[in-house]
């Protein structure tokens, strides 16, 4: 059974994920957070997109030289009592996968929006995750020192757009260059202006007092109003959370409810970065320990593989500064190394057959033949291509036709990324050469056609040769090059199953 003390620390600690869409201030707003748990002392400063001094959670080359996150970093730090474990997500749309994925193991959020601009895009489908997930959101009201939206506006676009009620925890005195401070709403202060006196009349008329159940269901979410970049509205934002925030919560698996109190260790890998380490070209495992408690040197299942294996050295965060840990609880994120063990969704366990769910692999939208640009280095390309594919944020196609490599993404910029690290940390060139594709989608006859479904299966391969394709498990994959191909396909082959996503 836990100890008292292990227990102690679980319900001690908060893991959550910072979202928004690009450029409304995520990584500044981190950036706030870390200093005030002591993590850094000196904030980057992120300005009109150029980094000056670069931003703690943004450490990969590309994204410095970009100046926007492209991958999710992890960063824990203690403050006031509790460890507080931040994932820090891409806003950027072409790697919303990597960010769907982080929702699956964080146990609340904080939406971070641009006053100017209110709700954008990226937020409103990052709240579909959150609401499917039924995941607890914080609001957090960003750039109030600029002219913007009127703070009764902002709230009613976050109503009206991402379909969640709200209620505000402060306020801002004044907007733009009349912005002053923010105070807390259970705390006015005793001199009001008259605008402040019509606003908290109103406030009170229209808006629910916080209820910490209903937000712990999702069905309310709690606004904040600030400036990250002045460090305005910040702490306010930190003091309530860690006092209002879940601690880990439970996590569904295939075979049961997993509930973090649980004696026995569990844990999901949500995550693999390759060549974390560009000097060791070390790949690590990012698993968010579900229940129990991890130790160093000691042996766990590893369900998919049905094996045994130890860790000499598990790692926790602080952006790219690991140290090695010697136990981890419930809620925290470790990183284990991983010479291809892992793939994303790995189970490890203290011995239960466990398989936890909600880690697909989607569809992609562009696809591109990748080719080698310089013979002498066909290894490097190849393990490159390898450890940068089990990432997750590309898929790896090979054609079954030509064994032709295609790469296939949701965006444009995920091409560049790719070709620019498979250059600067394997030493690798590749070009692209284009490709016109509609979809990808995964094909396997319906288990219960018996014989029929097989033949039909067989037919459908030889008709569609030069479009079929195996992914890096090697199961198969139909490369339709036009939605009238593929409804034509769906619609004349009844015992195949079209999969858009790899989890089925």
């Amino acid at each position: 059974m836990l100890s008292t003390n292990d227990q102690n620390e679980i319900l001690r600690r908060r893991t959550f994920a910072i979202i928004s869409h690009p450029d409304a201030g995520k990584t500044t707003l981190t950036e706030k957070l870390l200093l005030y748990g002591g993590a850094i002392h000196v904030a980057g400063a992120v300005k009109s997109n150029k980094i000056r001094k670069t931003a703690t959670s943004d450490w990969m080359e590309i994204e410095k030289q970009r100046g926007i996150s492209v991958a999710t970093s992890v960063m824990g730090f203690d403050y006031d009592g509790y460890h507080i474990n931040i994932l820090d997500t891409p806003g950027h749309q072409d790697f919303a996968e990597d960010t769907f994925r982080t929702l699956t193991a964080v146990d609340s959020v904080i939406i971070v929006i641009d006053s100017a601009k209110g709700v954008e895009t990226q937020t409103r489908r990052l709240m579909e995750v959150c609401r499917m997930r039924k995941t607890p959101v914080m609001v957090f009201m960003n750039k109030m020192d600029r002219e913007g939206k009127d703070p009764f506006d902002l709230m009613d676009d976050v109503e009206s757009e991402l379909g969640i009620r709200v209620t505000p925890v402060t306020w801002a005195n004044g907007q733009g260059l009349k912005f002053e401070s923010v105070f807390s709403l259970n705390h006015r202060p005793d001199t009001l202006s008259d605008k402040l006196k019509a606003d908290m009349e109103l406030i009170d008329g229209v808006y629910p007092a916080f209820d910490r159940e209903e937000y712990l269901r999702g069905d309310l979410a709690p606004v904040f109003y600030g400036s990250a970049y002045k460090t305005v509205g910040v702490q306010e934002l930190l003091d309530f959370f860690v006092m209002n925030a879940p601690s880990p919560r439970g996590v569904e698996a295939q075979e049961r409810r997993v509930e973090p109190m649980e004696d026995a260790f569990t844990g999901f890998c949500f995550k693999i970065h390759a060549n974390m380490d560009p000097n060791h070209r070390s790949c690590i495992a990012f698993f968010k320990i579900c229940s129990g408690k991890f130790l160093r040197n000691t042996y766990y299942k590893h369900v998919r593989e049905d094996r045994l294996m130890r860790f000499s050295a598990p790692t926790c965060f602080m952006a790219q500064k690991k140290e090695t840990v010697d136990e981890a609880y419930a809620g925290d994120i470790v990183g284990l190394p991983d010479t291809g063990n892992f793939k994303i969704g790995d189970t490890l366990t203290a011995g239960e057959n466990l398989h936890f769910k909600g880690l697909p692999s989607f569809s992609p939208e562009m696809f591109k033949y990748i080719e080698n640009a310089d013979p002498m280095k066909q290894k490097q390309l190849d393990k490159g291509v390898r450890q940068l594919m089990d990432e997750g944020v590309a898929q790896l196609f090979i054609s079954q036709l030509n064994g032709r490599k295609i790469i296939g993404t949701v965006g444009q910029l995920q091409f560049e990324v790719i070709q620019y690290r498979l250059e600067h940390e394997y030493q690798a060139k590749c070009r692209w050469e284009p490709m016109t594709m509609y979809k990808a989608c995964w094909i396997e006859c319906d288990p219960e056609s018996g014989n029929e479904g097989k033949e039909e299966l067989d037919t459908f391969k030889k008709r569609k040769a030069q479009y079929m394709a195996f992914d890096k498990e090697e199961r198969d994959v139909f490369m339709a090059d036009s939605a009238y191909v593929l409804n034509m396909a769906q619609n004349d082959y009844k015992h195949l199953r079209f999969h858009f996503t790899s989890e089925f």
